[in-house]
């Protein structure tokens, strides 16, 4: 009771503010509650109250009162999540999946995307972005710190689960949040100018790579793989990053107990595997579906009700999927899973210009690190997601709305590349079109990012 009357003391405040016109305090507390969920560590009446809800009606609330310029972005990422909330709509209203299981899905899934399309909107400056990376960091290192320091205090014969009733509480899950938030961790820590902060993101990162093994679940360690790759793939110092990964990589392995090792060694002999063969045959059952009715698929879980597989599929045991890929399809069909893989490639877009963008620029070494890291978290999610239904996933949904943000604070910024055509460099807001003369104003982001810049350097 003491913890519930305490938290909900933290939270009143901050709701009070988001809703007098300071509606990013309201993302930031969105994002806690979202992706650290931590009212579920509590006990008592907080514990059960809908945070995320309130947070969002305050949120929107502040947006009313604020001062500040309210737009919609229109950029690729927030055009693909509207049509994503449009296309699962509309195969929400055709499922073929039991009502009452489509809809409560369908609900939590739309609250998610409208929480992410505001987030998006109010993103307007590189201090916000900044602050959304270290809600993100802060709230998964939180899980990631105290499993990586619950594995080695136990020897690794325990698994590490994550917080009850959230979309990370499943061991697999979590372990992929582990592996989504270490580059991430590692972008601060690159960005950082004070020794004591770098250590603490090594020191969080190496715990964090101990939870995910600690999780004993198989996904992670080939997400692991994928990840420590493309991380040392993305860095500079790639003989020290080598050696860093492959130490890291040893220093784990070595110190998990055998059960941990002979549980591994299913991923190569699956066809021994009774679990990993019935993911096998339900991504099969998920495929028919969607070819079966490739326009809206079977709806929210329709693979997880017999009767449908059998429909479709028979002599195939419904389960859930496990796969962000096959899931997706099986429950949408082509055309939403299309829309939905168009979100990851533009994240990975977004990613991939700011690398260039910072290449281009010493001014914007702090975008280059960020699209790096970026993509390795992305890996991750695509690796680890292989085999596990994690496909709405708010956090991930979230860093593509922030590198859409960054690519346009940063292009605002950035100079104009020879030749560029005057019609073109006026779109960008960096002169005024030739018809209206003078000068152009400054973007809105310029200063903020300057401001950015300044403080980095110090």
């Amino acid at each position: 009771m003491l913890r519930s009357i305490a938290f909900t003391a933290i939270m009143v405040p901050f709701l009070l503010v988001a809703a007098s016109g300071k509606p990013f305090v309201g993302v930031l507390l969105w994002s806690w509650i979202s992706f650290m969920s931590p009212h579920r560590l509590i006990h008592g009446f907080a514990s059960h109250q809908p945070w995320a809800m309130v947070t969002f009606l305050a949120t929107v609330i502040g947006c009313v009162f604020a001062r500040e310029p309210k737009r919609v972005p229109r950029d690729a990422a927030t055009v693909l999540f509207v049509l994503f909330a449009i296309g699962i709509t509309i195969t929400s209203i055709l499922a073929i999946s039991p009502p009452e299981v489509v809809w409560k899905r369908y609900d939590k899934v739309i609250k998610i995307l409208a929480g992410v399309l505001l987030t998006r909107a109010l993103l307007t400056d590189a201090d916000r972005i900044h602050a959304l990376l270290w809600m993100m960091v802060i709230s998964l290192g939180y899980y990631g710190v105290r499993g990586g320091a619950f594995t080695l205090m136990t020897g690794g014969v325990h698994k590490v689960l994550g917080p009850a009733d959230s979309m990370i509480a499943d061991r697999n899950h979590v372990a992929v949040a582990f592996l989504f938030a270490i580059p991430l961790m590692n972008h601060l820590r690159l960005q950082s100018k004070h020794a004591p902060v770098r250590v603490g993101f090594l020191v969080a990162m190496v715990l964090s790579a101990f939870a995910a093994i600690g999780t004993q679940s198989r996904g992670a360690l080939v997400a692991f793989a994928a990840a420590g790759s493309v991380m040392w793939w993305r860095s500079r110092g790639k003989i020290f990053s080598a050696i860093a990964i492959a130490a890291i990589g040893a220093l784990v392995i070595t110190f998990m107990p055998e059960s941990w090792e002979e549980r591994m060694r299913t991923i190569v002999n699956y066809e021994d595997d009774l679990s990993a063969l019935g993911r096998v045959r339900i991504w099969e059952a998920s495929w028919k579906i969607a070819l079966a009715r490739p326009l809206f698929g079977a709806g929210f879980q329709g693979m997880y009700y017999q009767w449908i597989v059998d429909r479709y599929a028979p002599g195939i045991t419904a389960r859930a999927a496990h796969s962000i890929w096959f899931e997706t399809l099986g429950e949408h069909g082509f055309i939403v899973f299309a829309i939905w893989l168009g979100i990851m490639v533009a994240g990975w877009v977004y990613a991939g210009r700011l690398v260039r963008l910072g290449r281009r620029d010493s001014r914007f070494a702090w975008v280059n690190t960020l699209g790096r890291m970026s993509q390795v978290s992305f890996v991750a999610y695509m690796a680890g997601g292989s085999f596990l239904s994690l496909q709405y996933w708010d956090c991930y949904l979230t860093l593509v709305s922030l590198l859409s943000a960054a690519y346009e604070l940063a292009t605002a910024e950035a100079p104009l590349p020879a030749g560029l055509p005057q019609w073109r460099a006026a779109a960008r807001g960096s002169v005024a079109p030739a018809w209206r003369g003078g000068a152009a104003p400054a973007p809105a982001g310029r200063v903020a990012a300057a401001s950015w810049r300044t403080r980095a350097s110090r």
